[in-house]
């Protein structure tokens, strides 16, 4: 096994409370996008027994790549009937397996990947999956932390996407070249409904943050909703971290199988 099946090694320590998804019942693996003139790595999981195209689920990873956390996370949507695929975004860029720390992970690799850029490889990664068994009138998004932010993005960049889920994604930032545009500066771009989810005590997203956020989509009408978890911090969900809030992160899977069965998930 390489330690591409393992956690990030700037995610450690890991904490005691990792979910494994049993593959029984689903099919997944490696697989390879081309994108932009170039072949994006992959990982995808899908229920073994599927009764036509499915709906499909783009993952958007955390600032540590495509590890087992965010493959797990595909193969729990596998099991619910979806068509998961979570994309390597920062492949152009480098390895995020190559760093042991946060903070230089986040300024030699993260900071270092554009915006555009990755919207455009999740638009490759819809009709790769449209071409591959999915349902391209049924393409949702959910995204972690970094691919949070991404979530929100992605809703105001393609009119095809039916719903959106943004788990603790930064709201609002500096504006720089590769991100010229921060959530809060979208709402009124929104094509799809999006619910974000964020954790009371999460120190870098402040309350006063989510407010703004709230405000600018209260006044762009947009169709979105943010829940708060008073007592969970950032990476609520990120069950191999010591931040995992377990009764946070169930109540929130829940809402994200809702949203998305109301808003695109059924067939029409």
């Amino acid at each position: 096994m390489t330690q591409k099946t393992h956690f990030a090694p700037a995610a450690a320590p890991l904490a005691s409370t990792i979910v494994s998804t049993s593959e029984e019942a689903i099919t997944s693996g490696e697989t390879s996008i081309p994108s932009q003139g170039e072949n994006m790595p992959a990982y995808h999981a899908r229920p073994k027994q599927a009764d036509g195209p499915l709906p499909i689920v783009i993952v958007v990873q955390e600032i540590f790549g495509v590890h087992e956390h965010i493959r797990d996370i595909c193969r729990r949507l596998a099991l619910e009937g979806y068509l998961a695929v979570a994309p390597e975004l920062y492949f152009r860029q480098g390895d995020p397996n190559d760093y042991s720390d946060i903070p230089t992970l986040f300024s030699n690799l993260v900071s270092k990947v554009p915006d555009a850029q990755v919207l455009a490889d999740l638009d490759h990664v819809a009709s790769w999956a449209a071409r591959n068994g999915g349902d391209s009138h049924r393409l949702l998004v959910t995204g972690f932390c970094w691919g949070g932010r991404i979530s929100w993005l992605y809703a105001a960049h393609n009119p095809q996407l039916k719903a959106a889920v943004a788990w603790y994604g930064k709201l609002v930032g500096e504006k720089t070249l590769n991100s010229p545009k921060h959530p809060v500066d979208i709402a009124t771009d929104l094509n799809a409904p999006v619910l974000g989810l964020y954790g009371g005590q999460d120190t870098g997203i402040t309350l006063e943050s989510v407010e703004t956020m709230r405000q600018a989509l209260r006044a762009a009408n947009a169709k979105a909703e943010i829940v708060v978890y008073p007592d969970a911090g950032h990476a609520f969900n990120a069950d191999y971290r010591p931040s995992y809030h377990q009764e946070s992160a169930k109540d929130g899977w829940q809402r994200m199988l809702a949203w998305f069965r109301q808003y695109g998930a059924k067939k029409s």
